[in-house]
């Protein structure tokens, strides 16, 4: 049974100040009759500033709380009334796991169990047809799966290999959510994305560091030789699929949601460079290429990510509209035009410094 898209829903959002779940937050209020409670803990990634456009919308709410807060989450439920949650409140960051792995196992698995309690014990005071109509959709990445060789693709069906303490979080909480599906009945739908990328994006990530970086004619640090491979998605075309998962995916089934757009890291990087060539040059610091410094590598890189998304566009006729050119284009305009989003953050919560070196 799908969860009808006709009638206004009550959806709840954990992690809804984040980069995604910001992105999923502006697409429910801009583009359906649908209302939206975010549940956000207001970490450093997490910025109220990204829901600004919809924060006066009526069908919008927003509540500062922590997934791990068991009794919290259990009012929220009851209050609310979700008819579905799209849980997006992770810790994300590959670095931030290798040198702090401990925070993650506290929000990805800790959290998402507290979150699934609560879900469950909702959804049991649901008469039949509300819970049948219910869902628990889990937003998880690819990087569960571990890395690629030179071919292939991820799929539904790629056995689980997480190499980093973050995909291991991820992992466990992929298998918590099916689980509390097969043994208590939960309706629960996964999915599995590849790297995102695009506005509101927080300044730690490749694409953004290297906008800003290049801006301000800092060094592009590039680990290793720049091969890792990974599969870019604009996050306006991921946050329309994950509405898509939400509201007519099937419960137990999961989806993977990529790009199509396999770069190299390099080749991410000197593409950054041309576009702020072209949109902001700047005598004083040349072309940006230059300004591309080659690091010891991350502990335990994943050589190649990339997904298959058949069985998204087949099931739920979703395909991403934009392509790599035209995502990073909107996303270096985007950038050169909302300085004072990301100047902030560098003011306070992160500067630019790299992360995930272990000594």
């Amino acid at each position: 049974m799908m969860v009808s898209t006709n009638e206004c829903k009550h959806i709840l959002v954990t992690g809804g100040a984040g980069f995604i779940g910001s992105a999923v937050v502006r697409e429910i209020v801009g583009n359906t009759p649908h209302r939206v409670l975010v549940v956000d803990k207001l970490t450093y990634a997490g910025n109220l500033d990204s829901l600004a456009a919809v924060a006066a919308d009526p069908r919008y709410s927003f509540i500062r709380a922590d997934i791990v807060d068991a009794a919290r989450m259990k009012e929220i439920f009851a209050a609310f009334q979700p008819d579905v949650v799209m849980h997006l409140a992770a810790e994300s960051h590959v670095d931030r796991s290798i040198d702090g792995p401990g925070e993650f196992i506290q929000t990805n698995v800790v959290g998402t169990f507290t979150l699934l309690q609560a879900a469950l014990e909702y959804w049991r005071t649901l008469g039949e047809p509300q819970q049948k109509a219910f869902r628990f959709h889990h937003i998880s990445t690819d990087e569960v799966f571990g890395s690629l060789g030179e071919v292939g693709f991820f799929t539904e069906t790629t056995p689980y290999s997480p190499n980093s303490p973050y995909s291991a979080s991820k992992a466990s909480s992929d298998h918590l959510v099916n689980a509390w599906r097969h043994t208590y009945g939960l309706p629960t739908i996964i999915s599995n994305c590849s790297n995102n990328y695009g506005p509101y994006h927080f300044p730690e990530k490749l694409i953004p560091l290297m906008i800003i970086n290049a801006l301000e004619g800092r060094p592009l640090p590039v680990y290793g030789a720049g091969a890792n491979i990974r599969d870019w998605l604009f996050v306006e075309d991921h946050a329309r699929a994950l509405l898509a998962v939400a509201m007519r995916g099937v419960a137990g089934q999961s989806y993977c949601v990529g790009g199509c757009n396999e770069k190299t890291n390099l080749e991410v990087v000197q593409a950054i460079c041309g576009l702020v060539d072209e949109l902001e040059p700047d005598a004083r610091i040349g072309p940006r290429a230059g300004l591309v410094t080659f690091v010891a590598d991350r502990p335990g890189h994943d050589s190649r990510y990339a997904i298959d998304p058949g069985k998204i566009a087949a099931d739920l006729d979703w395909r991403p509209r934009e392509t790599f050119e035209s995502g990073l284009r909107k996303t270096v305009k985007w950038y050169l035009e909302n300085r004072n989003w990301w100047e902030r953050i560098k003011s306070g919560v992160y500067s630019g410094e790299r992360l995930g070196v272990v000594a």
